[in-house]
This record gives C-alpha cells, sequence and structure tokens, in this order.
C-alpha cells in the first residue's frame, strides 16, 4: 500500500548538537509524525509536523489508567551517507502484540513502518555521522480520550520523536557491572512483561535505585514466581555462555521479544553455535562459575547493542566473569551487529532497510 503524509516544515530550524557531546534522548529533531485514532474512524490523518508539545485534557485516559505503549530503533549513516534502519518490521509486529495485549486498536504494520521512514527522511540530517552515533526512534501511542473510567480509550494519539544519541560506550564496549534481584519483580506470567510498555520500566526504577546505590548499573531480573530462574539484565535480555552452549530466557509472556535477542540468536545459529532458549536458574550461573564452566554474560538491546556483563552479585557474593574483561563471542556479536547496522557487513539475512 502507498502511503502519503502531509508535511508542514518547521520555520524555525533548531541548530544541530554536537556529535561529540551527545546524550541519550536529550535532543529531539525539528519534526514528528502524528497520527489520530477515532473510534468509528479508525487511524487518520497521519502527517509529519515540527517537533512541538501536545496538548492532552486533563482527564485523558493515559494520566489515569495508563493505556500507552512504545518501542524504539535506531536510523545509521553508511559510509555513503545512505540512511539505513535496523528491522523495523520487528518493532511493527511487537507494536500489534503490545496493542493486543492492552486493547489499543491495532495498527496495520507496513503503515508503521513507512510512518518512520516518512519522518526521518525530513529530518535526514539529524542523523549524525560521527563513528558510534545514532538517530534514535521513538514510536509511541496514547490514549487522549477524556474519561475517568476503567476501560479501553476511544481516542489515541500515535506519534513518532526523533533524538540523535552518541556512542552508548564513551571509551569503547566496556563489560558492566549487574546486581541480581530477588526481592522486587518485574513481570509474572500472565501479565505485561512481554509487552513494551512504560509500566513494565516504572516498576523496575526502585530495583535500579537500590542497585545503583550499591555500586551497580543494572539488575539481573529473577522470575516472579519462584525467585531462582534468571530473566532479564534491565532493560535488555540476558545471555550466558556455559560450556560452549549460550543460554538464554524463553519467549514465555515474562520478557521482552527483543529484536536484537532474535537478532543474536540467528548470528549463533548462523555461526554454529548451540543456543538454547530454555529456563536457567541463577544457581546453576554460580555453580557454572565454580566449576570454571561459565565463559561469558552478556545484555543485548537496541540502546548498548551487546553489553558484557564483567560482574555479577548474588546474595552478596561477586563473581567476576572473563577476569572483567570482554569475552570473545560479546565483542564479535558486538562487531558484526554494528557493522550490519552501519553498512559496513553483508546483510546476508536482508536485515536493514534503506530510508
Amino acid at each position: 500500500m502507498n502511503y502519503e503524509f502531509k508535511v508542514t516544515k518547521t520555520l524555525s530550524p533548531k541548530q544541530k548538537p554536537d556529535p561529540d557531546t551527545l546524550e541519550f534522548g536529550k535532543v529531539f529533531s525539528d519534526h514528528m509524525f502524528v497520527m489520530n485514532y477515532t473510534e468509528g474512524k479508525g487511524w487518520h490523518d497521519g502527517r509529519v509536523v515540527p517537533y512541538a508539545p501536545i496538548t492532552l485534557d486533563p482527564a485523558a485516559a493515559v494520566l489515569h489508567y495508563a493505556q500507552e505503549m512504545f518501542e524504539g530503533l535506531k536510523a545509521y549513516k553508511t559510509k555513503e551517507g545512505k540512511i539505513l534502519l535496523f528491522r523495523p518490521d520487528m518493532n511493527a509486529k511487537r507494536t500489534t502484540k503490545t496493542n493486543d495485549r492492552i486493547c489499543i486498536p491495532a495498527l496495520d504494520e507496513e503503515l508503521f513502518v513507512e510512518a518512520i521512514k516518512a519522518v526521518v527522511r525530513v529530518d535526514a540530517d539529524w542523523v549524525p555521522e560521527k563513528e558510534g552515533t545514532s538517530l534514535y526512534i521513538r514510536p509511541f501511542i496514547i490514549a487522549t480520550e477524556p474519561f475517568l473510567g476503567v476501560r479501553s480509550a476511544k481516542e489515541y494519539l500515535f506519534m513518532v520523536i526523533l533524538s540523535p544519541v552518541g556512542a552508548y560506550y564513551k571509551g569503547g564496549l566496556a563489560p558492566t557491572k549487574i546486581f541480581v534481584e530477588d526481592e522486587y519483580v518485574r513481570a509474572a506470567h500472565g501479565g505485561t512483561g512481554y509487552s513494551k510498555i512504560g509500566g513494565n520500566y516504572v516498576a523496575g526504577l526502585k530495583s535500579q535505585e537500590k542497585a545503583h546505590d550499591k555500586g551497580y548499573s543494572q539488575v539481573l531480573w529473577l522470575d516472579g514466581t519462584e525467585r531462582k530462574y534468571v530473566e532479564e539484565i534491565g532493560t535488555s535480555n540476558a545471555f550466558f555462555v556455559i560450556d560452549g552452549e549460550v543460554i538464554t530466557a524463553p519467549l514465555e509472556g515474562t520478557i521482552l521479544p527483543g529484536i536484537t535477542r532474535d537478532s543474536v540468536i540467528h548470528l549463533l545459529k548462523d555461526w554454529g553455535i548451540t543456543v538454547s532458549e530454555r529456563r536457567l536458574t541463577i544457581d546453576e550461573v554460580y555453580e557454572a562459575y565454580d566449576s570454571g564452566k561459565l565463559s561469558e554474560v552478556f545484555a543485548s538491546g537496541t540502546a548498548a547493542v551487546i553489553s558484557p556483563v564483567g560482574e555479577l552479585c548474588w546474595k552478596e557474593r561477586k563473581i567476576q566473569i572473563h577476569d572483567g574483561e570482554i569475552g570473545e563471542l560479546s565483542q564479535k556479536l558486538y562487531d558484526v551487529l554494528s557493522g550490519i547496522q552501519l553498512g559496513n557487513v553483508e546483510d546476508k539475512f536482508g536485515w536493514t532497510v534503506e530510508v
């Protein structure tokens, strides 16, 4: 289907930020995509307009009953000047699943991708060129109908905003220190753990603050029922390399089906490396460390691509993984994935989409 969106250019373009001092999510581009939903009319009036504050009624459903969702992906500029998206169709598919879970009207997946392309094209000069930088893309949907009552809303707003971001690791790829959380719970079976909604993230803030106070950058979540099976690391999917096998938690409704996670699994299988999506206890992780079989731990996600873990702390016991250094597999995955995203490595899977 051919989607056409009205474009209104800003009359006051912003000054581009210094690519050497870019931070995550602090600066936003000149334009944004906006589209409305009205019951009986469906999604309508898609448009690219100047970036500006939006007006919400104080009774808007999103403010009271948290009916909202969001996604996250990036646009990259190649050496040849092309702008590439990485697997945006996967973000569209995940949006469909999230919307279904929290009763937001379905959004055509092709429309989702075309909306992103439209606003990125308009703000193409906001995609930074410096190595390690990218344009972060934040699509989101909020319930805007003004009413106080627990039901799905009849009016929504779909928006896409853009933010140029710097390299996740300022000094290069570096291992992180992770605190194992066994007090608070992020998600449980039957809940919204697999959905991309703000509620999942605010539920993790208390634990994250606790970890930071102890000197750790993120938390490793355990399952919400028995508090023993490893699940996610902060907002990323977790991988454990034990005796040559790469293990990650299965998609059973409590963890986010990460696009980078899926890409990692594809690459590992392509390389002939054994990868298993199965339940793994934190006891097994520590036993593997004690027996010398735990060689690497890393997280995968849009922001960092691959984030190697150098230390775990569980019940006050700290273990150092791979001598606190980056593992060979973590480094290879990072190099290949980031290389594909930037157009420097052959994209044999057809993952990149040119804007």
